[in-house]
């Protein structure tokens, strides 16, 4: 069991370290594609991907384990991608990646409420949410002036609460035992359906000649192998493992990732304040992860 968990450990880290460093393929890709193409054309590269790996079909589904399949494909396929590229269109990019980070701690209130098996939540997860936001914040608005846009803000906000459902229907579905392929195959083929009228309502074009273009293809094949196809299936293999909250503590590394990518890829220096926001990131990321101490009532021994 503890070697299943190490595993739940190491999948999240996996997944996190390459979250963490889609966005340089996507600012690649945004010099000749809308944020909707990439999104389209990486979730069906993921999709066919996974069916080729896994060609088996799901068979016995009731009509209420299909409806949760329904509501995770419209959240964390569609919606939440959605809702962070347009947030992005209104506000800065540091304010996103900051209200994006709470995400785990949307979880874990949806998780109280809606998962009475998951893990009790203690002081230190509190904590550590507090010490990681500290961190992120450090990092995000290192150097750059505070902005606030209610528009773009609360679309991220958004954004957060819509991924944090999204974890919630990922430990719901883990517990139908199907194949973790199968079930996050099934989640996008709902959230490609979800995705196509909000096609016809940005500048859409299925111009595959693009791609032509070895960078372009290179990062759209990372997009959707590595970002689409082996990261959901390792996201949800570890919400499986460790459960919805403590999977969800990863996120608060993604922005940490990010500056660490810019700094061997862009060649971006690592100023004194991001570097206290990394470290401060980590320490939120452990203490929310360390058990809460027990106390131990002493009482007095009843003689026999």
């Amino acid at each position: 069991m503890e070697n299943k968990k190490t595993t739940g450990h190491l999948a999240a880290l996996l997944t996190i370290v390459i979250w963490g460093t889609t966005f340089i393929s996507t600012k690649i890709l945004l010099a000749d594609f809308q944020p909707v193409e990439i999104l389209f054309f990486r979730f069906v590269m993921g999709f066919l991907i996974l069916l080729v790996i896994y060609p088996r079909k799901m068979k016995g589904t009731t009509t209420k384990q299909e409806l949760t399949f329904v509501a995770a494909g419209f959240c964390g396929i569609c919606l939440y991608y959605l809702l962070e590229n347009i947030a992005l269109t209104y506000t800065l990019a540091s304010n996103v990646g900051v209200i994006i980070s709470i995400a785990p701690f949307f979880t874990a209130i949806l998780s109280h409420f809606f998962m009475k098996s998951e893990e009790k939540l203690g002081m230190n997860f509190f904590l550590g949410f507090l010490v990681a936001m500290a961190g992120i914040c450090l990092i995000s608005f290192n150097g750059s002036k505070l902005e606030l846009n209610p528009t773009g803000d609360l679309l991220a906000v958004a954004a957060a609460l819509v991924w944090a459902c999204y974890s919630i229907l990922s430990r719901k579905i883990s517990s139908f035992g199907y194949h973790t392929i199968l079930t996050t195959r099934r989640t996008f083929f709902y959230g490609i359906l979800f995705m196509i009228p909000a096609l016809f309502l940005f500048d859409f074009r299925l111009d595959l000649s693009r791609f032509a273009k070895p960078v372009y293809l290179f990062n759209i094949i990372y997009l959707g192998l590595g970002a689409s196809a082996i990261c959901f299936v390792t996201w949800n293999f570890a919400v499986k493992v460790l459960g919805a909250v403590k999977t969800s503590v990863y996120i608060y590394m993604v922005p940490v990732i990010t500056v660490v990518t810019s700094v061997f890829i862009l060649h971006e220096k690592v100023t004194l304040l991001s570097g206290a926001g990394i470290i401060l990131t980590l320490a939120g990321l452990f203490l929310s992860e360390s058990k809460q101490p027990k106390i131990v009532k002493r009482g007095c021994e009843k003689a026999v």
